[in-house]
């Protein structure tokens, strides 16, 4: 499975969890704050995709803005991938 589709489907899993309904479909430029998790959520994606992959991109590199689209989200996901 490649790296967008396994943040996808953490989001499906943490949408569910936390009772909330993303949108469909999600594209690389669907904003973050448009998709369906709330501030909570999005610390349930980092914790969830932490645990699947085994890193924290906002931990481990230095990263000055928070994504505002899920490309940008997954191109930070891709670069920490990319440096371990």
């Amino acid at each position: 499975m490649n790296l967008e589709q396994q943040i996808k489907d953490a989001m499906q899993q943490v949408a569910e969890l936390s009772d909330c309904q993303l949108i469909e479909p999600i594209e690389a430029n669907t904003l973050l704050l448009e998709c369906g998790l709330d501030s909570l959520g999005y610390a349930m994606l980092v914790a969830q995709l932490e645990e699947d992959l085994g890193f924290d991109p906002f931990t481990e590199l230095a990263i000055e803005t928070y994504p505002s689209t899920f490309a940008e989200f997954l191109a930070i996901y891709q670069q920490c991938k990319s440096n371990q």
